[in-house]
């Protein structure tokens, strides 16, 4: 019998509203888990990269966890690369192999638990979220939300620094992370990618200036130094733009770092590299100044010779915030009269953040912004997680800012 040609029409729809109805009832959870029905599946495993020799992450791949009633789950967009990255994939000195790196990133909310309605502010959670964790809570009551000066991170875990466990998804560097009951998590869905990554490399600096500002030295018309133009000396000049601090001379041997330092607000700049000696480069620096040494000084280097030489940048009775060791960099020598005693310094040490500083970066962030300070053009390189090697060995090079791993 002969078919007529509206009838294999009709026939060609029944088909395609039959394997339209197929696909969807798969995408509800068959193939994976789901927060709820009608959201796109969560696949049955996640990728990691996983370090697991001196210089070498392996991309693999573990099953999905369950979500528990007070767990999130993310997925991951993006995450910069810390140097506590490049010190583990380069040393190993926290002795973490194997280990789920990165702590530098957000990504967005695809499944939560029953029991999970507010991030660590107060503010709403929902699926879709855009979301960025601090410190994970170890039963420690002195870390509160408010006490701002009491205790800082480095007194709790964070993810991207957990020793492996059988979740596996510990860290920034995959394509999703397990965020687990009493972890700390924040809200940030009003800012945009790229100022999510650099959310905790400038908690770092906000933290530092609290400090700062606890010596009452540093006020609106202080001179200010930052030795180190890195992403932390960089995002140190940033932070004081703006707050209204505009007399900022920046210390630095490299010419391109030292022009983007001027676009992110300082006033002057001096290259270590064009002055023979301490005494020469002192200064440079009071020239800077139209005469005068700093009245307050931010070390960001890590370099011991780097830490002896700023005492010597600052006036009498001025102040100094070291931050940048953030790991054993070897001995710094100074001679505490002539330094320390007869020009009465105020030293104050930083090191990470507390809650509240953190949450305060995500105003610093959007103030940066909104008075046409670059950040995003801090993050230079974007690799694929699949290119982790090459993110962190580009990082060791020294040639860029930011480095960052960003999910496609």
């Amino acid at each position: 019998m002969a078919v007529k040609e509206q009838d294999v029409a009709a026939i060609v729809k029944q088909v395609l509203e039959q394997m339209t109805n197929s696909s969807a009832t798969k995408s509800c959870g068959c193939a994976g888990q789901k927060a709820a029905c009608g959201e796109a599946a969560i696949p049955a495993t996640a990728k990691v990269a996983m370090l697991t020799g001196l210089e070498k992450f392996e991309i693999k791949e573990y099953p999905m966890p369950q979500v528990g009633d007070d767990d999130i789950l993310v997925k991951v967009e993006g995450c910069g690369v810390c140097g506590t990255d490049a010190h583990e994939f380069k040393r190993d000195p926290f002795g973490l192999i194997p280990v789920a790196l990165g702590h530098e990133g957000t990504g967005e909310i695809v499944k939560m638990g029953k029991n999970v309605k507010k991030d660590s502010a107060g503010k709403d959670l929902k699926v879709g979220d855009k979301v960025v964790t601090c410190m994970i809570f170890k039963d420690n009551p002195d870390i509160t939300m408010f006490d701002m000066n009491k205790q800082n991170v480095g007194d709790a875990d964070v993810y991207g620094l957990l020793p492996d466990d059988d979740i596996h998804l510990n860290g920034w560097f995959a394509d999703y992370l397990l965020v687990r009951k009493g972890s700390t998590i924040f809200n940030v869905s009003d800012l945009d990618l790229d100022s999510r990554i650099l959310i905790e490399p400038s908690a770092v600096l906000i933290h530092a200036v609290e400090r700062a500002k606890t010596t009452n030295i540093l006020r609106f018309n202080s001179r200010v130094v930052v030795q180190g133009c890195g992403p932390i000396g960089l995002i140190c000049i940033a932070v004081l733009r703006t707050m209204g601090i505009e007399n900022i001379t920046a210390v630095d041997g490299n010419d391109a770092r030292l022009e983007f330092a001027k676009r992110l607000g300082a006033t002057q700049t001096v290259s270590f590299k064009e002055h023979n000696g301490i005494e020469a480069l002192t200064k440079a620096v009071e020239d800077s100044f139209e005469g005068h040494l700093a009245d307050f000084a931010f070390q960001c280097t890590g370099n011991p010779m780097a830490h002896a030489n700023i005492y010597k940048f600052i006036r009498n009775g001025g102040g100094l915030c070291e931050l940048g060791f953030f790991v054993n960099g070897g001995e710094a020598s100074i001679n505490p009269h002539f330094d320390l005693c007869a020009k009465e310094i105020t030293l104050v040490g930083s090191w990470v953040y507390t809650l509240r500083d953190y949450a305060t970066t995500f105003d610093f962030l959007k103030r940066a912004k909104a008075i046409g300070l670059p950040m995003a053009e801090l993050i230079t390189h974007k690799y694929p997680l699949e290119e982790i090697n090459e993110a962190l060995h580009k990082n060791l090079e020294m040639t860029g800012l930011k480095i960052a791993i960003v999910n496609r």
